[in-house]
This record gives structure tokens, C-alpha cells and sequence, in this order.
């Protein structure tokens, strides 16, 4: 038998999916999961033949999760969302990144969907991946440390003393987060008022989604949020999220400030990196700047944090207990990057502390 688990945010789609694996006799359920990370803590202890994958989930993405597994422990793939339809550039990623399979699932209609073509069509998926020899994707971490780069190369280091002091007393937030980051920063904005200074935002996540995104938190937050864009100027009560597969940064023109976007080499194995727009905010903000670290799995943005602490900004770090993974937050203090660590709902209060000073 061919033993499937799935990873979706949808409990209809998990309990119709399931339901359908449940009546075929050489498939078999071993469990479920609405996000990556209680995903994988489910499937340690009982590892799948095949992966029935959604795209758009909380706390990590399906494309993320699927390149995380290709690299870690391979294993046969079928991503099933409603923005893979094919021949979609999600679709060609998620092939590209090791998926033996896409299902394109419709965003309306899904028990008709089931009902019909769509069960014989999951059906033959899986039993076709139950088939496949996945390798590793070596090649994945090893491009990411060959063309990896530091934020010199992206950004040359100012020291203190030469760093030009800022002219306008208008603040900037700078937020780096990964994994986990989608719902910590919706909960981090809700907690803010509108009338905040202007927020600038990497999260960790591939091209195409970053938009939707920051829709979303535009829906659900009381600012307004847009994915960057070149030569924006920052506005107060605004929020700006890096656009996947670019680099933001932050620079000063007179008594404003405003966005450049550019290409350029992952750093700190990430485009858009947290390093790259701290460093940007260090030597265009300086002391004006406040900095926050969120959940997160690597280092990225603990060598710009402590750029930002040496020109002067006020640094916080989410602490251990409201992470979903205490990597990024962790290294920022070890370097001593960091001022103060909080738990996430307790930081826009620190911020707002800051602010009335």
C-alpha cells in the first residue's frame, strides 16, 4: 500500500482528499495537516511514501516546503492548489523544485470537482508517484552556498563615524521574519495603530507571492500595505513588503525617504534579504530607525540588526516562546544586535513606548 499524507490548509479538502485515499484499497491515510511546520512534526514519526502538497498556507509556503524536503529527505510530491494551473510560473517552480506532479484544484466548485474528473485524477497521481525516484536536489544548496553572497556585496559597510546624521526627526521600522512570519506579522500590524511610521517589511517568500500578500494584510490590518516598488516614497500609517526575488532598500533624498528594488545575488541564501534592507536602513536612518527580528530559520539579518544598533537604532527580538522558529531572532541577539527581546504581542507596545519619547 501506498501511504499518503496531506499538507493543506483547507479542512474540506483534507477531509474530502482523505476520504477519497481512504476508499482506494493500495492507498493509505497516515495523517494530515493544515501548515508545513506541525506537517513535518506529524510525518517524523511516520514518513509517507507520497506528499499531497497546497501551495498557499500559513506559517510556510508549499513551495518553500517542498524544496526544504527535496534537499532533506526526498520524497515523492504532488502539489494540489488552485494556482497551479498549468503551465502557471507556480507550477513550472514547483516542477523545477522537485514535485513529480501538479494538480490544479479549483478555487469554487471543489466537491463537484471531487465528485467527477477529480477523484480518478488524484487517484492516478498518487499511484504514479508511489512509482517515482525522487533524488536529492543537491544542486538547490549548492547553488545557494556557490552564488551566495555577503551584504558588502550588495551594500559596501559605513562605518559609525561616518554614517551623515539624519535631518528629519521621522522615524522608520524595519521588520525582517521568515519562516512563521506570515501570521506573526499580521498579528504584529493589527497591534500597531494606523497613524504608525512608515513599516518596511522583508519576508522571506517566493516571486508572485509577496503581492498577494501584502493584499491580504491590507485587507486584514488597518494600514495600508503595498508591495515595494522603486522610488516609492515612505508615508506615514504605510507599509511596504519586500517583492519576492528582489531586494529593497531604503535610502534618504533631502527630508524623505523612499524605496529602491533591485536585482542582485541572494544574500544570506535570500533575495529579498533582511541583512540587505537593515544595512539600508542603518546608513540612510540611522538613529531614526527601530528594528525588529522576527520568527525565522537561519541567521539572516543579525549582521544588518547589528549594523542598525551601531548607528544608533533601537533593536527588538522576538522571543522564543511566541516563535515558530527561534533561528533568526537567536543569532541577532548572540551577536548583540538586539536591546530588548519580547514576545510578539508585546513588542508594538515597546515600539509605541519608543515613539512617545
Amino acid at each position: 500500500m501506498i501511504s499518503v499524507f496531506i499538507v493543506d490548509d483547507s479542512a474540506v479538502m483534507r477531509q474530502l482528499v482523505g476520504e477519497i485515499i481512504q476508499h482506494d484499497r493500495e492507498l493509505k491515510l497516515i495523517g494530515s495537516a493544515p501548515d508545513p511546520i506541525l506537517a513535518e512534526r506529524k510525518m517524523k514519526m511516520n514518513w509517507p511514501d507520497v506528499i499531497l502538497l497546497d501551495v498557499e498556507m500559513p506559517k510556510m509556503d508549499g513551495i518553500t516546503f517542498l524544496k526544504k524536503i527535496m534537499q532533506e529527505k526526498p520524497t515523492p510530491i504532488i502539489m494540489c492548489s488552485a494556482l497551479t494551473q498549468k503551465h502557471t510560473e507556480t507550477a513550472m517552480e514547483a516542477l523545477a523544485s522537485g514535485a513529480v506532479d501538479v494538480i490544479a484544484k479549483p478555487s469554487q466548485g471543489l466537491s463537484d470537482f471531487l465528485n467527477n474528473q477529480g477523484i480518478t485524477q488524484i487517484i492516478d497521481a498518487i499511484k504514479a508517484a508511489g512509482k517515482a525516484k525522487v533524488k536529492p536536489l543537491r544542486y538547490l544548496a549548492e547553488e545557494s552556498v556557490r552564488h551566495n553572497h555577503t551584504v558588502d556585496e550588495m551594500l559596501p559597510p559605513t562605518a559609525p563615524n561616518e554614517l551623515k546624521p539624519p535631518i528629519t526627526p521621522e522615524k522608520v521600522i524595519a521588520v525582517g521574519a521568515s519562516t512563521g512570519g506570515t501570521e506573526a506579522l499580521t498579528g504584529f500590524l493589527s497591534l500597531l495603530p494606523p497613524n504608525t511610521p512608515p513599516i518596511v517589511i522583508v519576508q522571506h517568500m517566493p516571486s508572485k507571492f509577496t503581492h498577494a500578500f501584502a493584499q491580504r494584510l491590507n485587507t486584514v490590518t488597518r494600514h495600508t500595505v503595498v508591495e515595494g516598488e522603486n522610488a516609492m516614497r515612505l508615508k506615514t500609517g504605510h507599509v511596504y513588503i519586500a517583492p519576492g526575488g528582489k531586494h529593497m532598500l531604503v535610502k534618504r533624498q533631502g527630508s524623505d525617504y523612499y524605496l529602491e528594488v533591485r536585482d542582485g545575488p541572494l544574500v544570506s541564501r535570500h533575495r529579498p534579504s533582511v541583512d540587505v534592507l537593515f544595512r539600508s536602513v542603518a546608513q540612510s536612518v540611522g538613529r531614526n530607525a527601530i528594528g525588529v527580528i522576527l520568527t525565522g530559520m537561519g541567521d539572516d539579518g543579525a549582521s544588518g540588526m547589528l549594523d542598525m544598533k551601531n548607528a544608533g537604532a533601537i533593536n527588538f527580538a522576538e522571543s522564543e516562546a511566541s516563535c515558530v522558529v527561534f533561528g533568526m531572532p537567536k543569532e541577532a541577539i548572540a551577536r548583540g544586535a538586539v536591546d530588548k527581546v519580547f514576545s510578539l504581542s508585546n513588542i508594538p507596545y515597546q515600539i509605541l513606548k519608543v515613539l512617545r519619547c
